[in-house]
């Protein structure tokens, strides 16, 4: 099966937004074991929008079409469309009055720009919008089906995953098997590569690999499930060890608060080059309360002397990014919570404040429970100012993933190394 996909829209086609929708449906479509042969985008022109509309219909079986549904003139979608099949715009009923009733429940009056959005290409199939006021809608041309969407992202994944996706999976039942993933951390994906590239696979399994850091997932194709499957499944988990963060959801937040529920333990934060990202990764997924007892964003120095009791001897004696300071905001984030566990990053993102001894990418965390601490001090270099705060912020939630189950709490990371630690 072909599927092309046509993005329209002049703020993408510019750069102004960036194709997200492309690019989260070219990941969906490769779960299922199905890909698009082409991507395109096409700017805000009716003319242009029926040429390409046009010449991806003569080359493939259906055409997703994102963009162009909303009120306003420069939406051209739907017109677009009309014009292709040489039909003319007619009033949908059906969603006119869905529209209506939306906007009744919300006690505001609907703008009369709105109506447009019920103007389908006669004997168009209409596809429900069950979170938006643009309907999606199928055309068929050229012996393709065309599937129009909304732009919004939310209403396009809905629309697609629970609507579009069922049908392509129907069409090629071939599609349809199961898929295994490792999101894992501290391997590149060259070396993913060298280790899985060797492996002998049956015909009908395939290995792929997205990378989003700080994590690569590593997933696994097979048609069904029975003990080959598993067997695949086991010999990736064998490869991988210690380095699988989660297996099949890739929400490390998540997977720390359910091992800290489970531990039946509170957590406090300390943080310095991280600015607070990583209680902002932690409270993202709802119920973090159940373990998260605070965060201390203690940036400069007087911070750390004030907020959380750190000695103002040890700082100018170590410095404030130093394994000491480390532990001792560890220590005293836990002197001044009621938590069990205390996790604290100290470094230097850069670009500038580095120095011989200490380069831009420093950084040192430490992990406190009780009187133990166990500190590490790393090197993220040739990374960005963003970039060295992302990895910080793995590399503690990796310690704090491994100290809960028991692995060794000092990952080997490749390209980062490890300058000291203390155990």
């Amino acid at each position: 099966m072909k599927i092309e996909m046509l993005s329209t829209g002049d703020e993408v086609l510019q750069g102004d937004i960036a194709d997200t929708n492309a690019a989260w449906c070219g990941q969906e479509l490769n779960d299922i074991g199905l890909s698009f042969s082409r991507r395109q985008t096409v700017a805000d022109k009716l003319e242009d929008i029926v040429d390409a509309l046009h010449q991806a219909a003569l080359r493939s079986d259906w055409v997703l079409v994102n963009g162009g549904l909303g009120p306003t003139s420069d939406d051209l979608s739907a017109e677009a469309a009309a014009q292709l099949i040489g039909k003319p715009l007619q009033l949908n009923q059906h969603w006119l009055s869905q529209l209506q009733a939306w906007y009744q429940l919300q006690n505001i009056a609907m703008p009369e720009s709105n109506v447009k959005q019920a103007m389908l290409p006669e004997g168009a199939e209409l596809v429900d919008n069950p979170i938006g006021t643009a309907s999606g809608f199928i055309v068929q041309h050229a012996g393709a089906q065309l599937l129009f969407t909304p732009g919004v992202p939310s209403e396009f994944k809905k629309m697609v995953k629970q609507q579009w996706f069922p049908r392509l999976q129907a069409a090629v039942p071939e599609s349809n098997g199961e898929v295994k993933r490792f999101y894992t951390f501290g391997l590149s994906e060259s070396s993913l590569s060298d280790r899985f590239d060797p492996l002998e696979l049956p015909p009908e399994a395939r290995l792929g690999y997205r990378s989003s850091r700080p994590s690569i997932e590593v997933k696994l194709f097979y048609p069904r499930q029975d003990a080959e499957f598993e067997r695949l499944s086991q010999l990736l988990r064998a490869q991988l060890a210690a380095h699988i963060f989660t297996e099949d959801q890739g929400n490390w937040a998540l997977h720390l608060q359910q091992l800290m529920v489970a531990a039946g333990k509170k957590l406090v934060l300390a943080e310095s080059c991280t600015g607070g990202m990583l209680a902002a990764e932690l409270v993202a997924v709802a119920g973090s309360s159940a373990y998260l007892d605070r965060g201390f964003v203690t940036y400069s120095n007087l911070a750390k002397q004030q907020s959380i009791g750190v000695p103002e001897a040890l700082l100018e004696q170590y410095g404030a990014v130093s394994m000491e300071t480390s532990q001792a905001m560890a220590f005293g984030a836990l002197a001044n919570s009621a938590a069990n566990i205390a996790l604290s990053i100290t470094g230097i993102a850069g670009p500038d404040g580095g120095s011989e001894q200490k380069p831009v990418g420093t950084v040192c965390f430490s992990l406190a429970e009780g009187d133990r601490c166990i500190s590490q001090q790393l090197l993220l270099s040739n990374r960005s100012r963003s970039v060295v705060r992302v990895m910080a912020t793995a590399v503690a939630m990796d310690m704090l993933r491994r100290y809960l189950t028991d692995l060794p709490v000092f990952g080997e990371y490749q390209h980062i190394k490890r300058i000291a630690s203390k155990n």
